[in-house]
């Protein structure tokens, strides 16, 4: 049996060790245990912190080009705009990774010690292997509250700062989009072009989509020009000599010049900013709970007192009619989004304590397995979290989301791992 060094230590004697020589053989049974313990603390933080620091800027850089990429092809983002995305796109990219890379560093440094007999030297000086592992864990708690909290600013930050870069290049994205595909469209309006020359709009055709009371407008011209103001937060459209023709009704032609402002936001591509509770941060989900639950109980006062002033005056038919359906597939919609509010909390807090999970099960499984190959403890344990958690997980928020089971169900893959690890302990602990 070969050992491999664990960490020179002075001033430490071993008497009568029953182990050939390892880096361990200057330790002693009955020396200051404050320092060997420091020593040993100290070693499992290094090798953690070097495996994690690497796979989580490896991890990170991949996900970052992978998200950089879509979101520019989707939104035909020039490069200047691309680079603007990379802060907003960090945080969504580290809520993801931080879980997967401390899994990988826990069975990467736990497994190599176990191969190399490290815990078994330390358990023929009388340390439990616990000794090493909670060092571990309390790295792993701290994680977990930063997990969280990249996952609140991924979806209230992140997503709202990419939407705005997105907004404001609206103007490269359009004139991109026009000399390649000869047409760019939003949900307000759309343009189509014969070629575009320079800045220069060859032949537009700019049609405005029906908002509210404003009709359907289609104006074609000689020339167009597009001009982005940022500070008035419009797309300025410049047309020069052509004709305006309201819903097929009203024409007007104009010899010179005509401009058409159309705000930012509805002349992007870019999903407008949305009120689901998972673009909420988590500091206003409950005054949205509470909002929410008085609303609904306005609602539920006020369809009360309709349908007993119809039943008064005998309009049976009025309830079972498509205004009363109308009415209760609101009232469903109110329940839904409440039922959105109060699962959030619970899967934002359950995705960032995976971390803890993640590392309370990787570590005993690596020592139990004791192999000192870089991935094969990692996936022999990531597979069955991938089976079992990440379903579990989704099942919950599914089920809280519906209103079918409690909120406090998404815990339910964490639930699991910690028993599977206390399990997996007891086994390590024993033998």
């Amino acid at each position: 049996m070969e050992f491999s060094p664990l960490r020179k230590v002075e001033h430490f004697t071993v008497y009568d060790c029953p182990f050939p020589a390892t880096g361990l053989d200057r330790m002693t049974l009955g020396g200051d245990t404050t320092d060997l313990m420091r020593i040993l603390t100290r070693y499992v933080l290094i090798e953690l912190s070097k495996v994690f620091l690497l796979s989580l800027g490896a991890m990170t850089l991949m996900m970052i080009i992978v998200g950089v990429a879509r979101e520019a092809l989707q939104q035909s983002l020039p490069p200047a705009q691309v680079f603007c995305l990379i802060p907003y796109i960090l945080p969504d990219a580290l809520r993801v990774a931080v879980p997967v890379t401390m899994l990988l560093a826990t069975t990467t440094v736990f497994g190599r010690m176990s191969g190399l007999n490290e815990f078994v030297a330390t358990k023929a000086m009388g340390i439990s292997p616990l000794t090493l592992v909670w060092p571990l864990l309390a790295v792993s708690v701290f994680l977990s509250f930063v997990t969280v909290w990249l996952n609140d600013i991924a979806v209230s930050w992140g997503r709202s700062g990419a939407q705005r870069v997105v907004i404001e290049a609206v103007e490269e994205i359009a004139y991109g989009m026009l000399r390649t595909q000869r047409r760019y469209s939003s949900q307000r309006f759309a343009i189509n072009v014969k070629r575009v020359d320079g800045r220069r709009l060859i032949r537009p055709t700019l049609s405005l989509k029906e908002h509210g009371s404003v009709p359907s407008i289609t104006i074609t011209a000689k020339e167009a020009e597009l001009r982005s103001d940022r500070k008035e937060n419009v797309l300025k459209i410049i047309l020069y000599d052509g004709k305006i023709d309201v819903k097929g009704q009203v024409t007007v032609r104009f010899p010179d010049t005509y401009e058409q402002e159309i705000p930012l936001r509805d002349a992007s591509r870019a999903n407008r900013p949305s009120q689901l509770p998972s673009w909420l941060s988590l500091s206003v989900i409950s005054e949205q709970i509470a909002k929410q639950k008085e609303a609904i109980r306005r609602a539920q006062e006020k369809d009360a007192v309709r349908a007993a002033y119809q039943m008064l005056c005998g309009d049976f038919d009025v309830l079972t009619g498509e205004e009363w359906k109308k009415i209760e597939r609101q009232m469903t919609s109110r329940w839904e989004r409440l039922y959105r509010l109060r699962t959030e909390p619970h899967r934002r807090w359950s995705a960032g304590f995976s971390c803890i999970c993640f590392a309370w099960v990787g570590a005993p499984m690596a020592i139990w397995l004791r192999n000192r190959d870089l991935l094969t403890s990692f996936f022999l344990c990531f597979m069955p979290i991938l089976i079992v958690f990440y379903p579990l997980m989704i099942y919950g928020i599914d089920g809280a989301k519906g209103g079918t089971i409690p909120p406090a169900s998404v815990w339910a893959g964490n639930l699991v791992l910690i028993l599977w690890g206390v399990y997996l302990f007891r086994k390590v602990i024993r033998y």
